[in-house]
């Protein structure tokens, strides 16, 4: 059998680069060639803590679900894709029949296999292969570091949607990590007008203005509920997106809103339960709504980012060869403040 090289977690702290087997594609498969991987905050807690909830690292597990490469190998089965297609991959592969991914809601089946989600192995490596209806053909327009990062763009797009986010609205975003200047980016395309970023570290705040953020509330110098306040004129905002994942930001996210608002939680806190002021709630008629992953985007995604001529490079802070990927694991570590979103390339491009 083929092998191919792979940047593995052995265990919390330790990845090492090694010979492992190229997978073999179904009859319903393509095998592609890794071009560019994201690093995920999923990526990094796997290397830091070795799990997520119930999801825990007991075997050596090649991370990255952030992916876009080129088609090398066909399976009997496929017929609409073609060798040398260069694709972004969405990396949940789920069952098809249950009710759930009949309804069109498959991101919350629980027969998915997640490329990098104990125990399925991901992309930190030269070859993947991925189910044919999870691959989606992108144009010489969007480069390989934009295509991988649809997947994030994809979080941004469905807790817009989820949101419910129309023209002329405001839209405040709690945690300008690349989620929270995905969603940026999502709101602007939907027509929000007024888009509030909210961070403690000004830098991403900086970079976020370049993804659609029209106005910035800087934690630490300046109040959520005073500035928001401001900007709308004492109404509040129309919808409050939380992706910073803490309690603080998602008292800060209900307080935002005005009357009949909207409250979307994306980000995931380090405990299960956060303080909620349920007469606030109530009396104000706010509908509270989560996200988890999305569904039904990439080639949405596809289209607007050919269409608007979308550019990603404000978050991309860092490039890595495969074989750097624990190296970027750390600076992601050790440097947050400076530090949103960084990419792995299993082989050399121009730009590297």
């Amino acid at each position: 059998m083929a092998t191919m090289k792979a940047n593995t977690l052995i265990r919390p702290g330790q990845l090492n680069m090694r010979d492992v087997d190229r997978p073999e594609p179904g009859p319903e498969d393509v095998l592609i060639r890794v071009r560019a991987v994201g690093l995920c905050g999923s990526d990094i807690h796997y290397y830091e803590h070795g799990k997520i909830g119930p999801y825990v690292v007991k075997e050596p597990i090649i991370l990255g679900h952030e992916v876009a490469g080129e088609i090398v190998e066909i399976g009997d089965a496929v017929t609409h894709l073609s060798i040398g297609q260069r694709v972004a991959v969405e990396p949940g592969r789920t069952c098809g029949t249950c009710r759930f991914c009949k309804s069109g809601r498959y991101n919350l089946c629980k027969e998915v296999s997640f490329l990098a989600t104990p125990p399925y192995d991901g992309a930190f490596c030269e070859y993947i292969a991925v189910r044919h209806d999870l691959v989606f053909p992108v144009s010489d327009s969007i480069s390989d570091e934009t295509a991988a990062l649809i997947e994030p763009f994809s979080v941004g797009l469905h807790a817009v949607e989820r949101g419910r986010v129309a023209a002329g609205e405001t839209v405040v975003i709690m945690g300008m990590g690349p989620i929270g200047m995905m969603s940026a980016m999502a709101a602007k395309l939907a027509g929000a007008t007024t888009i509030i970023g909210v961070d403690l570290e000004e830098s991403r705040l900086l970079a976020a203005k370049d993804m659609g953020v029209t106005h910035t509330v800087l934690l630490g110098q300046e109040e959520v509920d005073h500035k928001v306040a401001e900007i709308t004129g004492g109404t509040g905002a129309d919808v409050a997106i939380e992706t910073a994942g803490n309690g603080a930001a998602f008292a800060s996210a209900v307080a935002a809103v005005s009357r009949g608002g909207r409250v979307v939680l994306v980000g995931l806190p380090p405990t299960e339960t956060a303080e909620l002021n349920v007469s606030h709630v109530v009396d104000n008629e706010l509908d509270i709504l989560g996200v988890f992953r999305y569904r039904n985007t990439y080639a949405k995604a596809v289209a607007l980012i050919e269409a608007h001529q979308l550019n990603f490079d404000p978050i991309v802070t860092g490039r890595f060869l495969l074989e750097e990927t624990e190296a970027a694991f750390n600076q992601a570590l050790v440097d947050k403040a400076n530090t949103i979103k960084l990419v792995i390339y299993p082989k050399k491009p121009a730009s590297v």
